[in-house]
């Protein structure tokens, strides 16, 4: 793909994102992450995906790129004049693309570890908070910047990620927020050199990527579907789930492997 790569090792994807200079989203690159988030759901191939840009940046994300939001937003449905018309889903909802790339890693079906170092802004955040877990550079700072371009976007994605106030100090001011306060604030796994950044998300990605593929799937799902709902209907439905892992013959070998003291061998059954 253009700015979206995938590497694949012992059952973890590293998804890097690089579209220089500033690593920002035009429609093409919105496009690209949500088909490879897609594609790794319906693959069996990985168990858990790292999601970084490319190393070394000074700009893990520049948010939107400006150019190209007006041509997403022309009401003929046409990325230049004389151009065909897009599908007709974008043209009449020009946001639709962006929602299915956030989608695409909020419901990928295996969990996606962010790792950002340089600066994160705006869409860059928004993609962050769509992640299961975080880890982050020294140099990683992060803010929602929209209000000083005129437009507005990312809050509740934030509220996610760092919780009501924070969010919306960043909304309100647009200023940048260190990854030292995220970490006192409990958003991020952990804060690392930026050589040590990739490390420091395989470090949580190996443990999972030895589960059961069906169970870390059948985990996440439950706790994204738990996430907004009271304490006794969430933990329902988790028993539900309970209930659907053990049907499969990997959640005996997880149980028998444990007791036997001995590595596991998962069959996808």
């Amino acid at each position: 793909m253009g700015h979206v790569q995938v590497e694949i090792d012992e059952r973890i994807a590293v998804v890097t994102l690089n579209r220089p200079p500033v690593n920002s989203f035009d429609h093409a690159t919105f496009a690209e992450m949500a088909q490879v988030f897609d594609e790794l759901s319906s693959s069996r191939e990985a168990s858990v995906a790292i999601l970084r840009a490319a190393p070394g940046v000074k700009v893990f994300c520049g948010g939107v790129d400006l150019n190209d939001s007006p041509k997403r937003y022309r009401p003929d449905g046409r990325f230049e004049d004389g151009g065909e018309q897009i599908d007709a889903r974008y043209h009449v909802d020009p946001g639709r693309i962006v929602r299915e790339c956030f989608w695409s890693i909020l419901d990928c079906s295996i969990p996606v570890i962010g790792a950002v170092e340089g600066k994160n802004i705006g869409v860059g955040v928004a993609l962050i908070a769509n992640c299961d877990l975080v880890v982050a550079a020294d140099t990683a700072t992060f803010a929602l910047t929209e209000i000083n371009v005129g437009v507005l976007g990312g809050v509740r994605h934030a509220q996610r990620f760092v919780g009501h106030y924070l969010a919306k100090r960043m909304f309100l001011t647009g200023e940048f927020v260190g990854a030292d306060e995220l970490y006192r604030r409990g958003s991020l796994e952990a804060v690392v050199p930026a050589e040590q950044l990739l490390e420091a998300a395989l470090k949580i990605a190996r443990p999972i990527s030895k589960k059961s593929p069906i169970a870390v799937r059948l985990a996440k799902e439950s706790a994204n579907r738990v996430e907004p709902m009271n304490l006794k209907e969430g933990y329902r439905l988790e028993q539900d789930y309970t209930g659907r892992v053990k049907r499969h013959a990997d959640s005996d070998e997880a149980r028998i492997a444990f007791l036997e003291k001995r590595e596991p061998h998962f069959l996808w059954e």
